[in-house]
């Protein structure tokens, strides 16, 4: 099964087991009705915020739709195993920008923090960017190419080696940049 499709129904299932309807859904977190309608039937692949703002509102954390397992002890990810990508929207009007999300601990249980490895493409044309914001904090360490990080009013370009830790309250959008695909080791942390 597609992994997108695994989280449609993750979310599905943890929503109807708490009796919660999609309308209180909606009210909880924030998010409109029809959003979580697409989410819950696979017909849309959300940001992280919109995820984050689920896992909260049914009390889980974000691992628990993504590919939580039950590994107390350390996890160990090697770099010829990743496991098949998630792909999220880039949270955005137009969605002609895709990110593949690789987990990198999804084994381990009782994670505060989940780090990933995130390819993104290249925009293509004119991009408006809905700027997004969650509870917690982010870190991102540039891998390949440059990607730019708009924060509130301000904006960064962290490229190769760079990195950017920041509150991810404060609206955020994160892309590549300068018209070409990069590579980011992103780690997020967002409380119960």
């Amino acid at each position: 099964m597609n992994t997108n499709k695994i989280i449609g129904n993750r979310i599905k299932t943890l929503r109807e087991s708490q009796s919660i309807s999609i309308e209180e859904m909606a009210k909880r977190s924030g998010l409109d009705e029809e959003q979580i309608e697409w989410i819950e039937s696979d017909k849309d692949f959300p940001s992280l915020a919109p995820l984050i703002k689920i896992a909260r509102t049914l009390g889980v954390r974000l691992g628990t739709f993504l590919d939580d397992h039950d590994e107390s002890g350390p996890v160990v990810s090697r770099g010829d195993e990743h496991r098949e990508s998630i792909r999220f929207s880039n949270n955005q009007q137009m969605p002609n920008n895709m990110l593949n999300y690789f987990a990198l601990s999804s084994d381990k249980a009782g994670r505060h923090m989940e780090p990933f490895i995130i390819n993104m493409e290249v925009e293509k044309g004119n991009v408006d960017f809905e700027l997004s914001s969650h509870e917690g904090e982010e870190f991102i360490y540039c891998l390949e190419g440059a990607v730019e990080i708009v924060y509130g009013k301000n904006s960064y370009l962290i490229e190769k080696g760079d990195s950017i830790y920041y509150d991810s309250i404060v609206a955020h959008h994160v892309h590549a940049a300068n018209s070409q695909n990069a590579k980011i080791l992103a780690v997020i942390y967002t409380p119960l």
